[in-house]
This record gives C-alpha cells, structure tokens and sequence, in this order.
C-alpha cells in the first residue's frame, strides 16, 4: 500500500479541489488523503470556509473536531515538506511554533474582540437603565463597563494587525481599511467618554443638553462595534 502512495507538491495538491468534477485532496501533517465520497467535502469546500486542495495541518487544529475524522478518509499520498507561499513573511521559528500551537496564528484576534464589544453594547444600556430607574448601581456599573472596555480595547486594536499580518500577509483591502478606521473612531469615543466621565462625574445629572449628547456618544459605540465585527466576520467568513 505504501508503495501506491504518490508524493504531492502543494500546486500539485491544489489542482484537486472539487472543481469541475476534480477530486477532493486535502492535506494534513504531510499526509494527502481523498475527501471526494464525504458529504461534507461535496463542492471542494467544507462548511463553506475550508478549501480543498490544501494543507489544512492548521485549520484542523483550530476546528472543533479532532484529526480522527480523517481515519474514515483513505490516503492517497504525502505532502512534499516545502514552505507555503502564503507563509513567505513567516519566520521558521514562528511557524514551528504555529504548528505546535495552532490558537496563537488563528484565535488572538477573535478571541480578544468579544471582551471591548460586549463592554461597548453593554455601557449604554446600563446609561439608559440608570436614567429611568434612578438606581445608583445602574450608574456605578456603567462606569465599571468603561474601564473594562477602555483595558480591552487597545489589546484587540493590536491583536487585529497581527493576526492581519500572519494569515493576511499584511495585504491591503477595503475591508482592513474600514476597520482600521473603525477601530480608531472606536477607542477615540472611548477615550473620550472615559475623560468626560472622569471630569464630571455626575454628567448623567447635569442638564439635559450636556446629558443627552454624553448619552448619544455611548449610544454611538454600538454601530462603530457592529460595524467593526460585520467586517471582521466577512474576513473569517467570506461566503
């Protein structure tokens, strides 16, 4: 069986990706096995993220199946061990150590940006939950949120440009320049919602024209966040 085996290059290995009647190759640690018969592999691409014709060494890691899903596909030959052109940029140490750990190419990014979005939706509400119940706790933890999301925010901002640069190769799109822009009006609003806060604390009392517009700026937070991970959803899931 081992003799049968054939030796694939990646361009070798990408020309079967399910398109017009191709087969279905994907890779994994070296190993090239044929996903033509899964169901879930039927038009070269799996949950409509994953391509075939591909090393997915990685991918695999980060999916929340194990690699025993790949035992019930038959292999039909080994990878040659080059570097990805996609991974050009990439030192070697750092790729051995993706390979060790697959969460710290793929997850830093997501991971990071649900703490500053959650705190952002959540800062407004309590405002408004303040307001028309006129309980302190509603105020005191509103204010809480606003540390949280000032702490969180600047790691997601930085987190966002590498993840850019390791997956993306630092390549410029319309869709990193929103969220660049995004993220700037983001931490600025919360900046200054924060400084404004601080300098008055009691601004949710001042007369209606300094609250109302202290309120429009938090209410503000919510498009910028949606905005932003519209976007970041449209990268990580494109289709």
């Amino acid at each position: 069986m081992e003799d049968t085996l054939k030796e694939f290059t990646r361009e070798e290995l990408s020309r079967f990706n399910g398109e017009d009647g191709r087969p279905v190759y994907i890779a994994y640690e070296g190993n090239v096995y044929d996903a033509s018969e899964s169901r879930l592999w039927k038009t070269g691409q799996h949950m409509r993220r994953h391509q075939a014709g591909a090393d997915l060494s990685e991918e695999i890691g980060g999916a929340p199946h194990g690699v025993e899903v790949l035992k019930r596909l038959r292999q039909v030959g080994t990878l040659k061990a080059e570097k990805d052109p996609m991974d050009e940029h990439i030192p070697d140490i750092l790729l051995e150590v993706y390979r060790k750990v697959p969460m710290l190419r793929r997850h830093p990014h997501p991971m990071t940006v649900h703490f500053p979005i959650a705190f952002t939706m959540l800062f407004p509400v309590l405002n408004l939950l303040y307001l028309v119940t006129g309980k302190e706790s509603f105020d005191i933890s509103s204010f809480h949120v606003l540390v949280a999301a000032l702490l969180f925010t600047p790691v997601a901002l930085l987190t966002g440009p590498y993840n850019w640069w390791i997956n993306y190769a630092g390549k410029w799109s319309g869709i990193i320049a929103v969220k660049m822009f995004g993220s700037l009006v983001l931490i600025s609003l919360i900046l200054a919602i924060f400084m404004w806060r601080i300098l008055v604390p009691d601004i949710l009392l001042q007369p209606s024209g300094a609250r109302i517009v202290y309120i429009m700026l938090g209410l503000t937070l919510v498009p910028v966040v949606t905005v932003l991970g519209w976007f970041g959803a449209k990268m990580t899931f494109p289709h």
